[in-house]
């Protein structure tokens, strides 16, 4: 019984030796949270319950799984999509069980549940007190009242909805799903001001320096359409470049843009990059993904790494892979099942709850 004791203790140690390689960490005390790090949400599998919650923090640069579980001891729920941070909160929209979980981002306490949404996408922030939620199957924005945490009202836009983005008192959203329009809407007043018809299934957004809304239309699932990037001058809502991609077949996904505003990144066989000026679209791949499967991508606002997400087979846990400007591969995590997407986090804010 001993020497089977002993054994045991022996591959333990050993197990926890082989994690300096691959540094994940769980069960430890949250004051990681606190500093400046990305989160990654893991949608994990659908209706399984089994998404979570992943922390990359700087300071000690490891990556730390299941923090909201740890945090609250209660699991995040069934499909975590997206993240906003605002006023010292964090906002994850999670999108089958309806919800978005309220907690602090130095912690991830929790401090509030808004339930009653219809499949919530996206959240994006249009004042002090007000937010707007996205829907894949509702044809109307979920109004967000950030006092009391609850649902306020709605603005039907006669669609649905994905990718939001505010500028100013005006908030821009794709209607994704078999659509093509980029939606625009008055925040001050909730009201629907003018469409924009773009390429098909507008599926992510941008907006670069010179305030210059790019959408990535990715063509639809059916490939019946050629996917398409396209510019918006948001200063008049018409579009000043438009490029298509050669091949039907084409299906870019998650464009981002860089801390200067200037250089746009998308994921397509791999990662590529481009120019706000470029008049065509890149033809070399900057990171390729052998060997892996990309599912998202997020460049850090304030040092330009590229973070890329591996979903894998959909089925076990993934890899969070963090790579230089340059392309070079800096390092690699395993995160949770089907890790997505990814919210980088300043330093402990003013606001503490």
């Amino acid at each position: 019984m001993r020497k089977t004791l002993s054994l045991i203790f022996l591959a333990l140690v050993i197990n926890s030796c082989a994690k300096e390689v691959n540094p994940v960490i769980d069960n430890l005390d949250k004051s990681y949270l606190s500093g400046q790090g990305v989160f990654i949400i893991n949608e994990g599998n659908f209706r399984a319950g089994n998404g979570s919650l992943s922390f990359f923090a700087y300071d000690s640069v490891k990556l730390y799984n299941n923090v909201f579980m740890e945090a609250n001891r209660r699991p995040l729920g069934d499909i975590p999509y997206s993240m906003g941070f605002f006023g010292g909160k964090a906002y994850v929209v999670v999108n089958n069980s309806g919800k978005i979980e309220v907690a602090n981002r130095n912690n991830m306490k929790s401090l509030a549940t808004i339930t009653g949404l219809d499949s919530p996408r996206y959240i994006s922030f249009v004042s002090d007190s007000k937010a707007y939620v996205t829907s894949l199957f509702s044809d109307s924005l979920t109004i967000i009242d950030l006092t009391s945490n609850s649902i306020s009202g709605y603005i039907n836009i006669k669609k649905t909805s994905e990718s939001i983005l505010t500028l100013y008192s005006t908030a821009y959203v794709a209607s994704w799903m078999e659509g093509n329009k980029i939606m625009v809407i008055n925040t001050a007043t909730d009201q629907v001001t003018d469409s924009i018809e773009v390429g098909y299934e507008p599926e992510s957004m941008a907006i670069d320096w010179n305030e210059t809304l790019w959408v990535l239309c990715n063509g639809g699932w059916r490939r019946e359409h050629f996917a398409e990037l396209i510019g918006i001058d948001t200063r008049t809502n018409e579009i000043v470049k438009r490029l298509r991609f050669p091949s039907i077949d084409d299906s870019p996904t998650c464009l981002q843009i860089d801390r200067d505003g200037r250089m746009l990144y998308f994921l397509h066989n791999g990662v590529k990059r481009m120019s706000i000026y470029d008049e065509s679209l890149p033809s070399q791949v900057l990171i390729p993904q052998i060997g892996h499967l990309f599912y998202k991508v997020g460049i850090n606002p304030f040092n330009n790494e590229i973070f890329v997400t591996d979903a894998a087979d959909y089925v076990q846990r993934g890899k969070l892979i963090r790579f230089r400007n340059s392309g070079a591969l800096i390092s690699e995590y395993e995160a949770g099942i089907i890790p997505g997407t990814i919210c980088f986090k300043e330093y402990t804010d003013s606001i503490t709850e």
